[in-house]
């Protein structure tokens, strides 16, 4: 570590305020009620329900959410015996580790004793905080014993990271490699440097799985682990050899796999020849591996190679399984993870790196698609689909080997329930996807050829949302699809058409355009060339000519300009006066419309009054009930500006034309989100709650504050969502997502189906 960095970490640990965690408060504590509810004398009734079932503490408090962090600081990565207070910095970062990625709570505890037995007794008294127990950076050999007590004495999740979670990420690793590599692990030859707690656990769990006990030499800092020597407890004295090799290069004659957890360089490069062909090496040891990458390439090709870094292909990191784990075990209640669960997720996460990668881990990547394969054996930390496949996993084993107190019942729901920890838009979008899933409906993209499109092209597929049909060259779409390691089957499940080269196909259409753009200026010469290279044009005509149900087009360039090649081609709905774009903002406490935030730069009241009904009838389709509030400068008729008055004209014609509605202004931003702030303004208003509709006076309004509120609340955006149009086209913004793709691919595919 140089000093900018040191300078930096500890710059990072100290402002804007010490250290990485915080505690806040779930619920409103705002009113003297609030306070009898938390406190006395509303607490009671929670601790009698307690009293009374004691399974119920995870429905009145953190508990089945609250992991303990737990160390004594005595083998702490990297740094050794520092002691518990030392240990603290690291115990916060795995506590943020776990909130960020499976949102799970942890409170960490860092215990000053040394004395095994004494830890065990502090530990084991704190059962009635946790959920689960998450033990670190405790030294061998005493951390077998301690987490073998603790588990027999605790009915809740005992978890010794350091062992299971590196075994369980390894064997992954292991699995994958050796697959890729044409070998079974019953099969295989295993030569470890390394015989501390890691390493072991590595071994056990491999062995659980197939790996045959005859077959493993273990090797440490004292040489070969062979039968006669001393001093071996149980843990290391099961796998003993009788053999006379004594030194690590003795026994890696023939090995297919050289698991490393010890030190740097201790695998040398002239040794590597001894390996057997097609090897699997993990070499682990941080921050300097036991053998560098770049040595095994040179001298061994044929060879796969892991290491605990990020920047080498193959990272094994304990992130990738630890915190998914512990959210499967918390959500089912189960009382300890299990072989049976740890094997569970050593399938799913082995797993997870035969798919094919996701936009997150794309970008990771520095925008290359990794496919399965000797670069891409096993999953990144940031792959948003960990927990999606590995909590479910874990969740499904421990009911199997039964000690699921709370057994999941659908786990179609939960695996939806756990996107709100991976995609936002997941909670908001669930209706949506619903809607668009009752009939297939086919949606034409724009720009078949981008690798956004085609990504989430392939969830849209999977999940049965739509028929795809992709604008763009056939071989550059193929040549993608490919590179990015897609399933995409471009002759069944995706229609792919070239407007350069389809022209049989497109004849009737520019034939339809010709007459359609030449009373706007345009020549029928022009007119072919557009066809011919205007996606946003093809797709307009295919939709209006009902070849597509809905299209989605746009994604580069300049927004405007593809909306003004749609606009002409695509009639406004019946009554409908005006186009108005609607763009959504997910906040963690939910989601703010916001209106019109796209096309009309000064709608009058009779505009307003139009885009709400129509806004109103968007939201309810995302499962929402419409609460509509008109902002302005003024409260409630507290100013006789022109654009207050045109708001208090626009509620009154709302309110004749959609009794229904719950809609007031109109009012100031505070009071449109706080009911406290709105009833000191007016006493009757007829908006309840929060609202989450905004429908604002001018579109410099509802673009700054639609931004605004995206940017300081750290938001997701969903849209420019288009209202008014007599059939389903979005123009999609040049920064959209993979996964905002999707998600207006749904509410094309449900515009379409509503339609019909």
């Amino acid at each position: 570590m140089d000093d900018n960095l040191r300078k930096a970490a500890l710059d990072y640990h100290r402002y804007p305020r010490p250290g990485k965690l915080a505690i806040e408060p779930t619920k409103r504590m705002a009113t003297q009620r609030d306070l009898a509810l938390a406190y006395s004398p509303g607490v009671a009734a929670a601790c009698q329900a307690i009293v009374a079932d004691s399974d119920t503490a995870k429905l009145y408090t953190a508990r089945g959410n609250l992991v303990g962090v737990i160390s004594n600081g005595t083998a702490v990565l990297g740094l050794g015996n520092i002691g518990a207070l030392a240990s603290k910095p690291v115990m916060e970062g795995k506590a943020v580790l776990f909130k960020k990625f499976a949102g799970i709570d942890v409170f960490d505890i860092e215990v000053d004793a040394a004395d095994p037995d004494r830890f065990i007794d502090v530990v084991a008294a704190l059962e009635p905080t946790f959920g689960a127990i998450n033990l670190e950076d405790i030294k061998a050999p005493e951390c077998f014993r301690i987490e073998a007590e603790l588990r027999q004495r605790m009915n809740i999740p005992v978890f010794h990271d350091d062992q299971h979670g590196t075994a369980i990420t390894v064997a992954a690793a292991v699995l994958n490699g050796l697959t890729l590599q044409g070998k079974r692990l019953e099969d295989i030859k295993v030569v470890t440097s390394g015989a501390g707690a890691a390493a072991l656990a590595c071994i056990d769990l491999l062995v659980t799985m197939g790996l045959k006990p005859e077959r493993v030499f273990l090797t440490d800092i004292d040489g070969v682990v062979h039968r006669g020597r001393n001093g071996m407890g149980p843990n290391l004295a099961r796998y003993a050899q009788d053999t006379d090799a004594r030194r690590l290069e003795e026994v890696l004659q023939d090995a297919d796999l050289f698991l490393g957890l010890s030190a740097p360089r201790v695998l040398k490069r002239e040794w590597l020849p001894r390996l057997a062909p097609k090897p699997v090496i993990m070499a682990l040891a941080n921050p300097e591996p036991e053998i560098l990458p770049e040595f095994v390439r040179q001298d061994r090709p044929d060879a796969i190679i892991a290491t605990g870094r990020s920047d080498y292909p193959n990272q094994v990191n304990n992130v990738l399984c630890f915190p998914f784990i512990f959210r499967g075990a918390l959500d089912c209640g189960a009382t300890t993870i299990n072989e049976e669960m740890k094997q569970a997720a050593v399938e799913a996460l082995a797993g997870l790196a035969r798919m094919e990668a996701s936009e997150v881990v794309v970008t990771a990547y520095g925008g290359a698609a990794p496919i399965f394969g000797p670069d891409y054996i096993i999953p990144k930390p940031f792959d948003p689909r960990l927990i999606l496949e590995i909590a479910p996993a874990v969740a499904r084993a421990a009911f199997a080997s039964g000690v699921a107190r709370f057994p999941i019942a659908d786990f179609d729901q939960y695996k939806r329930e756990l996107e709100r920890f991976t995609y936002r838009s997941g909670q908001l979008m669930r209706p949506v996807f619903l809607a668009a899933q009752q009939n297939l409906r086919s949606i034409v993209y724009g720009a078949g050829e981008d690798e956004r499109v085609l990504r989430a092209v392939q969830t849209v597929v999977d999940d049965n949302m739509a028929r795809p049909i992709l604008l763009g060259s056939r071989e550059a779409i193929e040549r993608k699809v490919r590179q990015m390691g897609l399933r995409l089957d471009l002759r069944r499940a995706v229609t792919v058409l070239d407007p350069a080269t389809d022209t049989e196909y497109f004849a009737p259409l520019l034939d339809k355009y010709k007459k359609l753009a030449g009373r706007r200026g345009v020549r029928p010469d022009a007119a072919e060339i557009r066809v011919r290279t205007h996606s946003t044009i093809c797709a307009s005509l295919m939709v209006s000519e009902g070849l597509a149900d809905g299209a989605l087009c746009g994604g580069f360039g300049d927004w405007w300009r593809h909306l003004q090649y749609a606009l002409p081609i695509i009639p406004r709905r019946p009554g409908c006066s005006r186009i108005y774009a609607m763009t959504a903002v997910i906040l963690q406490e939910g989601a703010l419309f916001f209106c019109d935030t796209h096309m009309n730069v000064d709608p009058t009241d009779e505009q307003v009054a139009e885009m709400t009904a129509l806004a109103a009838e968007a939201v309810t389709s995302f499962g929402q009930t419409p609460k509509v509030a008109l902002l302005s400068h003024s409260s409630f008729g507290s100013s006789n500006t022109e654009t207050a008055r045109k708001m208090r004209r626009a509620l009154a014609l709302i309110r004749e034309r959609l009794p229904d509605l719950e809609v007031d202004g109109e009012m100031q931003a505070d009071a449109a989100l706080a009911e406290a702030t709105r009833a000191r303004a007016i006493a009757d208003s007829r908006l309840t709650g929060t609202a989450n509709l905004l429908v604002l006076p001018t579109l410099d309004a509802a673009n700054i504050a639609f931004n605004l509120i995206k940017a300081a609340g750290d938001g997701l955006q969903v849209g420019p969502l288009l209202l008014g149009l007599a059939k389903p086209i979005h123009i999609l913004v040049p920064t959209v997502t993979a996964r905002a793709i999707i998600n207006i691919s749904a509410v094309a595919a449900a515009e379409a189906n509503s339609r019909r």
